[in-house]
């Protein structure tokens, strides 16, 4: 059995760590296992599965906490558990730092994940691009789910010269399909009624999702269709600051703030519109979702057009929160999508990981 190490900050419901968990679920275990190496101290949302499924979490701190016990207690895992394979999610190239690490270690083959396509500061940009120059050596797969996602953590040259593979975010196509029973279900636990508008947003609170933004498009939507209603997926440290502006705005009726919710695709069923105006993105996984349950969706203009599956994804600047409001109107009046998912088969997206991750074909359940 070849075990592959995982290196990244956390294994709760986020983006990167959802991508890792679907590949995890296909994978035939019996020849592939993945282990996580991770910052957070506290129980991550994932980590009773991935015990269950057979694999490991390790701990060591974060390295802006202590980055001499990180260097040291990664190169112990390595070493004392005879990983030959290491995988590093990040956007910013200073995570390529780990992969030198676990390289002394004793690493064989090593691959880097591309997560987005920002960093989101100044200070943060200047460290990847450092990292790109001094660490880009020790990526020896480089892996990204879109061309902006690549280019950004990978740089131009590397995507002009086709130096990094592309591994979809796919998914389980018979759990993520449009579901009218859940639709009623959901939509009547909400309050919402057949005839009116409901909004979904799916992802953490934080600056990068643009939520204050998305209550500003709601509050331009609910003055033309009172009975419409936002419902907002996840948790983050935004979360009470955004709670506050619904209720400044005096909308806390009109709003659901839903937490941590599994059973994503009953969601996206319910909503007749995922609106989504981040700042920066990779490839969300749930725009993917969104399209695969037949939700279109309203994507800020900084999203890789790559995204629209169904031909009639709807992309708008950051700028006039009226427009957004409008245009939610609009789409929710034409109905569900569809979309050619062939290519975002969680299988495909297997196979390709394995052969980037473990240095072979591999094969999924």
């Amino acid at each position: 059995m070849k075990r592959l190490l995982c290196i990244l900050n956390t294994m709760n419901m986020g983006g990167a760590e959802t991508f890792l968990m679907k590949i995890y679920r296909v994978l035939d275990r019996s020849r592939y296992q993945m282990d996580f190496c991770i910052n957070m101290a506290e129980k991550c949302d994932y980590e009773d599965e991935i015990l269950l499924m057979g694999g490991r979490v390790f701990r060591i701190p974060s390295k802006s906490k202590d980055s001499k016990a990180f260097k040291r207690q990664l190169s112990a895992i390595v070493k004392n558990n005879g990983y030959t394979n290491v995988l590093r999610i990040t956007s910013n190239a200073a995570g390529f730092w780990d992969l030198k690490i676990a390289k002394k270690a004793g690493a064989l083959h090593t691959a880097a994940r591309s997560s987005n396509a920002s960093d989101g500061s100044v200070f943060q940009t200047a460290a990847h691009l450092l990292g790109r120059l001094l660490w880009t050596r020790y990526v020896d797969v480089k892996i990204a789910p879109s061309d902006k996602a690549a280019c950004y953590t990978f740089g131009k040259r590397a995507c002009r010269r086709g130096e990094v593979v592309r591994v979809n975010n796919g998914l389980d196509l018979s759990v993520y399909r449009f579901d009218g029973e859940a639709r009623q279900r959901v939509r009547s636990r909400l309050g919402v009624s057949p005839s009116a508008v409901l909004v979904g947003h799916v992802g953490r609170f934080n600056t990068q999702k643009n939520h204050r933004f998305l209550v500003s498009a709601f509050v331009a939507l609910h003055r033309e269709q009172p009975d419409a209603k936002l419902c907002l997926v996840g948790e983050g440290v935004l979360q009470a600051e955004i709670e506050a502006a619904v209720r400044q705005e005096g909308l806390t009726d009109s709003v659901v703030f839903a937490g941590l919710q599994k059973d994503i695709p009953a969601w996206l069923s319910a909503f007749d519109v995922l609106a989504l105006p981040s700042l920066y993105e990779g490839m969300p996984n749930v725009i993917i979702e969104a399209q695969a349950c037949g939700c279109p969706c309203i994507l800020s203009d900084t999203v890789t057009r790559e995204a629209d599956l169904c031909g009639k994804t709807v992309y708008l600047p950051i700028a006039d929160a009226a427009v957004w409001g409008r245009q939610i109107a609009q789409t929710a009046k034409q109905g569900r999508v569809t979309a050619d998912m062939r290519a975002y088969d969680i299988h495909r997206s297997a196979q390709m990981f394995c052969r980037c991750c473990y240095g072979e074909k591999g094969d999924s359940d």
